[in-house]
């Protein structure tokens, strides 16, 4: 990025493709809305978004620059503030999201759900890449179940996914005097007499075994990759973004905005984890390059709808976006509080 000089650092992260791709291939442009890092209580973001767009170079420029001359945005990056703070915002939301339909897709995942993925995901069953994606759909039951169940006790939940981020965040924390493991477990107990109706919910809850529980904590300590980083949504909402642009009949190369979760060891796991089902053919993901979005039109136009799908006020799928998104099966009810994704 800039610095005082005006000269840009290196690009860092992704997973460029080995060697010459074959066969069918579809590149297309993603960016994020809504990233905290690992502060995923944060009330001011309390979704992230996945965007991508299936755009050539020329589509996008003209895109973005139909939206500079006829709706008179700035010459530099059109960002969704300018979008929905302007008069004219709602003509110039639909006209972008009518340019995009059918070429574009959105996944939208709601912090505290993936928060309850993780309870399952990853405290409840081996960790794994595949975790809070379609490939581990037999646990969403589950997770839907503690989230719905949660969300209904009131501050005890709050109390518990505080417990939950406590205790997966181990980087730069000193183990010796680490009791977040049995905080967990009593904001685990002080939830279950809130969930004591509910027998999915209270199931979960019941199988939290500390023994398990810890035996993951240690691993975190001692760095061991073959856990997925514990509090980072934007790995799972890649994987989704790309097993929707496959279908499972074609490979994906991804254009990036930099972003700094999405290192080449990571990356080289999700692959590894979205070929698994599988083990005769290439894995769908063919690969990550990161880009600057001030470089590349097609990544401009993924921020441009990241933004406005995170800002849009109301339910997505009750507004312009809907032909956008559609519900992914065993998630919460609202599609604010659920992961989706577009038809």
């Amino acid at each position: 990025m800039a610095g005082s000089t005006g000269a840009r650092l290196p690009l860092q992260g992704g997973l460029p493709p080995g060697g010459a791709l074959t066969g069918a291939v579809r590149e297309i442009a993603c960016d994020e809305s809504g990233f905290s890092g690992t502060n995923l209580l944060d009330p001011a973001t309390p979704v992230i978004v996945h965007a991508s767009v299936d755009l050539s170079r020329d589509e996008a420029a003209a895109l973005i620059g139909t939206l500079r001359s006829g709706f008179r945005f700035s010459p530099d990056e059109v960002k969704s503030r300018q979008f929905l703070r302007r008069r004219e915002a709602a003509e110039a939301v639909e006209w972008f999201l009518s340019a995009l339909r059918g070429r574009a897709h959105v996944h939208l995942v709601d912090k505290e759900f993936f928060l309850a993925t993780r309870v399952v995901d990853l405290l409840l069953a081996e960790p794994s890449y595949a975790a809070g994606t379609r490939l581990a759909g037999d646990r969403r039951p589950a997770a839907t179940a503690l989230h719905r169940a949660g969300r209904a006790a009131g501050p005890d939940w709050a109390v518990f996914l505080a417990a939950v981020v406590e205790m997966l965040r181990t980087k730069r924390r000193d183990r010796a005097d680490d009791r977040s493991v049995a905080r967990f477990f009593a904001a685990r107990d002080a939830l279950r007499r809130h969930v004591r109706d509910d027998a999915q919910a209270g199931a979960v809850l019941d199988a939290l075994d500390p023994a398990r529980v810890a035996a993951v904590q240690a691993r975190l300590y001692a760095g061991d990759r073959t856990i997925p980083p514990p509090l980072e949504p934007l790995l799972p909402a890649l994987a989704e973004t790309v097993l929707h642009w496959s279908g499972g009949r074609r490979r994906v190369l991804v254009i990036h905005d930099e972003q700094s979760a999405l290192t080449e060891d990571r990356l080289r796991r999700l692959q590894a984890a979205l070929g698994a089902g599988d083990p005769a053919g290439p894995s769908p993901l063919a690969g990550l390059v990161m880009t600057d979005s001030r470089d590349d039109p097609r990544v401009q136009a993924a921020d441009l709808l990241a933004g406005v799908a995170r800002r849009m006020p109301g339910t997505p799928g009750d507004g312009p976006l809907r032909p956008l998104l559609s519900p992914a099966p065993g998630h919460a009810p609202n599609a604010v509080t659920a992961e989706q994704e577009s038809t």
